[in-house]
């Protein structure tokens, strides 16, 4: 089986190098005492007896401040655990550590290592209850947690196991102590959840990627369809006029790129396909014809020119980021040319001119012109689902 990560979170000074020395069978990570830990950035370790990797992680201190750092150190490591490196980063268990004697935090501090975690939304979580000593008061413990975890609706059903340990002989006098125990079937566990952790790892870095894919997508709607805006209100035969050609095509190419279209024949006849149902005349006659029923709408030429220009523009580039996604995906074919023009149709029939049909009414009604663009855009976004 392909050796997975576990990621060790908690608050500092709960006990997670100790608990990491433990499990591996060797004093590799860094031990202290107090409120403050030791561990002062994200480290990896492993052990040729234990089938999986150990990435310790900053403590949460009870300063805000800190807590801070400790969240955007995990943060940070998740999002370039996306990239290729050298040894693979990804997230496949969470252990989240919390103090067995500190049980009243349970709640505060679950809700805080659910922060850190956000991006591993469907990786399995083991609570790991440290300082372990009280017997009777374990299985009372274990029900916090489960409530703890029912008050976060996105991670309640991420919890797959609550493991009770006592990482080191704990001495209570010179007759009294408390033996180790709870790491053999922590190991046990974490093990069984490995190939499930290495599956939901691998969706939950795709999903986080196709987010950022289409945030960027958007960035360059926007971009595209404010230089449209500006470009459109040039004083003359708007309808007749190619002058939006090259940004449609800049915008086209670069959402390609973005969604890793390669550049063989198959994909330039699907960008071809794009642009060609984008033509400017043809959506630019359609949108004026509208416009012309609206009662009571007196609008300079110019400024209905470049409302219109951006709102093609817009409408191309959320019709392309829809026809793109689907293709990376693998949902759609590069080469259902057929279902490309039908999403393009969509996109610049009825809905195209509801945008353009409100922004010109907003226009009108404000009389001013300033963030047209934006306008546009925060209409195209929010529409982004097409329906066929």
């Amino acid at each position: 089986m392909e050796r997975g990560n576990v990621l060790v979170i908690g608050n500092s000074g709960v006990g997670k190098s100790t608990l990491i020395n433990s499990v591996l069978g060797d004093e590799i990570a860094k031990t202290g005492y107090g409120s403050s830990g030791t561990t002062e950035k994200l480290e990896i370790y492993e052990s040729e007896e234990v089938p999986f990797r150990i990435i310790d992680t900053v403590g949460f201190e009870p300063s805000l401040v800190k807590q801070f750092k400790a969240i955007n150190a995990v943060k940070k490591w998740s999002k370039e655990s996306i990239k290729d490196r050298e040894e693979d980063t990804k997230i496949n268990v969470i252990w989240f550590c919390i103090e067995g004697t500190s049980s009243k935090l349970f709640p505060k501090t679950i809700k805080d290592l659910s922060r850190a975690t956000a991006m591993w939304k469907t990786v399995p979580i083991v609570v790991v209850i440290t300082k372990s000593y009280s017997v009777p008061e374990r299985v009372q413990n274990k029900e916090m947690v489960d409530n703890a975890f029912a008050k976060q609706k996105k991670y309640s059903k991420n919890l797959k196991h609550t493991v009770p340990v006592v990482a080191s002989t704990y001495v209570l006098n010179d007759t009294a102590f408390a033996a180790p125990e709870g790491i053999t079937e922590l190991i046990d566990v974490t093990n069984e959840l490995m190939p499930e952790g290495i599956k939901a790892g691998e969706n939950d870095v795709y999903k986080f990627k196709l987010k950022r894919k289409k945030a960027l997508a958007q960035g360059v709607v926007g971009f595209s369809t404010t230089t449209a805006v500006t470009v459109g209100a040039v004083p003359i035969p708007f309808a007749d006029a190619l002058i939006l050609g090259p940004i449609e095509v800049a915008q086209v190419k670069a959402l390609a790129h973005l969604y890793e279209i390669s550049k063989d024949e198959d994909s330039k006849e699907l960008l071809n396909a794009i642009v060609e149902v984008g033509t400017v005349s043809v959506a630019a006659k359609v949108a004026i014809n509208s416009l012309k029923a609206i009662p009571g709408i007196n609008i300079a030429a110019s400024v209905l020119n470049a409302i219109i220009a951006g709102a093609i523009v817009a409408a191309i580039g959320e019709g392309s980021i829809y026809v793109f996604e689907k293709v990376y995906t693998g949902e759609k074919s590069i080469k259902d040319i057929e279902w490309v023009k039908n999403v393009m149709e969509s996109k610049l029939s009825s809905q195209f001119i509801e945008n353009v049909t409100v922004v010109v009414e907003k226009i009108a009604n404000s009389g001013s012109t300033k963030d047209i663009g934006k306008l546009i855009n925060s209409l195209s976004s929010s529409k982004l689902k097409i329906k066929l």
